[in-house]
């Protein structure tokens, strides 16, 4: 039986950590610099709602979340073409593509940044800005 994959999949109920207990990592320039131009993209593609965020003091698989949204399966394609296309001119591939236009969203892992790409009614489903609203916003474009 083929397991499911969603855009919350393998998250992990697990205790909050202290965010005083450690200092606020350092930031990565590339994977910081990465974001950004994966933020201009979806906007150069008319994306909604563009929202940057740092988590690196909540957890430990990425530094950075870029969450944006597409208002049809065209456009959804279209901003995770453009994202694709700008990184890969600076040498960044992603490492992982899921989900598609017709699901209503698209996760591009890039390691150190993971971009969200979702419909609207899918974006508010998952509500990924919820889950990780102790990241810290860096930017946020609407």
């Amino acid at each position: 039986m083929e397991e499911e994959i969603t855009p919350t999949a393998g998250l992990a109920d697990s205790p909050d950590p202290d965010p005083a207990a450690a200092p606020p990592p350092r930031p990565n320039a590339d994977a910081l610099a990465a974001a950004h131009m994966a933020v201009d993209a979806a906007s150069d593609k008319k994306a909604q709602d563009v929202l940057l965020l740092d988590v690196r003091g909540v957890t430990s698989f990425t530094d950075y979340f870029v969450i944006c949204s597409g208002s049809s399966e065209r456009q959804i394609r279209a901003v995770a073409d453009g994202i694709d296309e700008a990184l890969a001119e600076r040498g960044v591939e992603p490492y992982k593509r899921e989900g598609t236009p017709a699901d209503g969203w698209v996760l591009l892992d890039y390691s150190d940044v993971v971009v969200h790409i979702f419909a609207p009614e899918q974006r508010a489903f998952y509500g990924l800005e919820r889950l990780w609203e102790r990241g810290r916003v860096v930017a946020r474009l609407v």
